[in-house]
């Protein structure tokens, strides 16, 4: 990606495209439109009399509409995960107990991210057990007394 003259980022015409339509389309005012358009469509049906062509034009907009943000939202989920992604990998790059094992989880089927949930599930479970057992050795409870709070 390249920089304009004024040193910001320069994006292609599509992402362009897609950020201002998934910001715009985002906003509660678009909802409210879309909601408008419904009522008056809804509205104008005994002007058109109900036909199969009054019918077809909700039908056909939306469609199209539907067709292409899928589009446009995948684009956008795409970008925001990876943006993600980069900077998870950096902040466990940047520590140096970190497992770097995981940093490309990502590329991982199913199964294998299963399991190794399953072992985080593990390992929080034992940490829990840690410290409710230095709680105990220490014979606090875990939970603080409120009823002994001196506000």
């Amino acid at each position: 990606m390249a920089n304009d003259k004024n040193g910001k980022k320069k994006h292609s015409l599509f992402t362009r495209f897609a950020k201002k339509t998934a910001s715009i389309t985002g906003k509660p005012v678009t909802f409210l439109g879309a909601v408008m358009v419904i009522v008056f469509w809804g509205l104008s049906g005994p002007v058109f009399g109900y036909s199969d062509t009054w019918q077809l034009v909700i039908n056909t907009g939306t469609t199209i509409i539907t067709f292409l943000m899928v589009f446009l939202i995948q684009n956008t989920q795409n970008r925001d995960t990876l943006a993600v992604q980069l900077k998870l990998d950096e902040l466990i790059c940047a520590i140096q107990e970190a497992d770097n094992e995981v940093l490309d989880l990502e590329d991982d089927d199913e199964t294998e991210l299963e399991e190794k949930h399953q072992r985080m599930v593990e390992l929080a479970e034992e940490a829990k057990k840690s410290i409710a057992s230095m709680n105990k050795k220490k014979g606090n409870s875990g939970v603080q007394d409120e009823t002994n709070d001196d506000r």
